[in-house]
């Protein structure tokens, strides 16, 4: 990973406390909105890390299990209504 874009960088704090990481830095570590960080203190300073994420998706037994939480609006009814038409459609050739 280089280094060279992200040394040197300075960012501000609002009146709320915030602070706002360049895009540049969001896209090197995959941070989005909502994504966790860890904050450590030492004598040098303050560090910002991404916190250690959990995968969504794991192994269990040869079987896929989703552990994370399903999308707002989600539904399995409509989820599989549209599974069904596609494969009508892939079938019927439409």
């Amino acid at each position: 990973m280089a280094f060279a874009i992200i040394n040197g960088m300075r960012i501000k704090i609002d009146r709320a406390g915030r602070v706002v990481l360049p895009k540049t830095v969001r896209d090197r570590f995959r941070l989005k909105a909502g994504s966790g960080l860890e904050v450590e203190e030492s004598p040098d300073g303050i560090l910002l890390k991404p916190a250690e994420q959990v995968p969504s998706m794991v192994l269990r037994d040869g079987v896929w299990v989703h552990l994370g939480a399903l999308p707002e609006g989600f539904g399995w009814d409509k989820l599989v209504e549209n599974d069904r038409e596609e494969r009508i459609k892939d079938v019927w050739g439409r």
